[in-house]
Parts: structure tokens; C-alpha cells; sequence
């Protein structure tokens, strides 16, 4: 049986690992490079080593950036006195496009979910609850995806940082789609959530 030689093979594997990527897209997007020319392909692998070479954690939030703070963090043109949390620094990028916020951030690195093995201790649980005992924040956006693992997280915020005494928790309102992720959301609907959060009460 005819087979694709070697290094298409391995391109269209790799391909295929990459997620919404099926066999047929990985073949699509392989031949498509080997036809753009050996400039389209050296221009996307030295995008994808430059990925992990420049791109760090913020010391601060956990965002992706390129220096030690990312640009919100290290901007004094922010409101400290809010904090927005969530699951992905996907969630953030989505968050900061609705232009309703100018708060600051801090990105969990996923959500709690048992039948994964994702606990508190696996996500920054630890750094959250030491910016909010070294900042003034005033109130939380407690804005994990509304999906059962996301309220399963952001109860289980709730709970913890009810030790802050005088803090605000509030939840990102309606508008927002029930199992869908924060990045799929339209600016429209992101920004009416925004506006329209709710405390957080038992």
C-alpha cells in the first residue's frame, strides 16, 4: 500500500497531536507547507522555538510574557484594587478584549477536577492567597468558566478566601454560555458578564 514519504508522515503526526487537528486537517496543513516553500516552513519552526525560548511565566500573575512582569502587572495605569481570577491566560487575552476591565489578574492554570488529578496543590492556589495578603485588593472577579469543574473551582475560592476580612467575591453574571470556555465568548458577551457580575453569598 502506498504511503506518504517519511518527513510528511512525521509532519502530519505531529499535526495531529495538536488539538481540533484531525487527520485530515494534519494532511491539508502538511501539504500546504511543502507547497508554500522552505521560507513558510522555516518562518513557523522558528516561531515555535522562539515559543519556549522567550515566552516565561509572570513572576506576578502567571501570565505568558516575554519579561519578568507582563504588561499588566508591570503597568501603574491599572486598578490594584481589583483582581480578576482565571482558569488560563487564554481567559485573560478574552477578558482584556472586552475592554471592561482594567483591573489586575491572576491565572490559576486550569481548574479543580478530580477525575483528572487537578487539586489545589496543582494550581496557584498558594501565590493567590499571597497577593491578596501583600496587595489592598478590594474586591475578586471569580471568573473560572462556567462549566461544573469551573463553579467546582470557584466555590471552593469562595470558601478560602472568606478568611479576608471586608473582601468583595463577586462571579461573572449570566451571558456566558454554560459549558462553554471564556475564549470561545464574543467581546458582546464577555462585557455584559463583566458588567454584570454578582456576589457570591451561602
Amino acid at each position: 500500500m502506498l504511503s506518504y514519504a517519511r518527513p510528511i508522515r512525521e509532519l502530519i503526526e505531529q499535526l495531529e497531536r495538536l488539538p481540533g487537528i484531525g487527520p485530515r486537517s494534519a494532511q491539508r496543513l502538511a501539504f500546504h507547507l511543502l507547497g508554500a516553500g522552505p521560507e513558510r516552513a522555516e518562518n513557523l519552526a522558528q516561531a515555535l522555538q522562539s515559543l519556549h525560548r522567550q515566552i516565561r511565566v509572570c513572576e506576578e500573575c502567571g501570565n505568558w510574557s516575554v519579561e519578568a512582569l507582563c504588561p499588566v502587572c508591570a503597568s501603574d495605569e491599572r486598578d490594584r484594587g481589583t483582581l480578576c481570577i482565571v482558569a488560563d491566560a487564554k481567559d485573560l487575552v478574552a477578558l482584556e478584549r472586552a475592554g471592561e476591565y482594567s483591573g489586575l489578574y491572576h491565572v490559576l492554570g486550569g481548574v479543580l477536577s478530580p477525575v483528572e488529578g487537578v487539586g489545589p496543590d496543582e494550581l496557584r492556589v498558594a501565590e493567590l492567597m499571597d497577593r491578596l495578603e501583600r496587595l489592598d485588593v478590594r474586591e475578586v472577579i471569580l471568573a473560572t468558566p462556567p462549566t461544573v469543574e469551573g463553579d467546582a473551582t470557584a466555590e471552593f475560592l469562595r470558601e478560602i478566601l472568606g478568611q479576608f476580612e471586608g473582601l468583595r467575591m463577586t462571579r461573572l453574571a449570566l451571558g456566558l454560555p454554560v459549558g462553554a470556555d471564556l475564549d470561545y465568548a464574543d467581546q458582546v458577551t464577555v462585557a455584559r458578564a463583566l458588567r454584570g457580575r454578582t456576589e457570591m453569598s451561602d
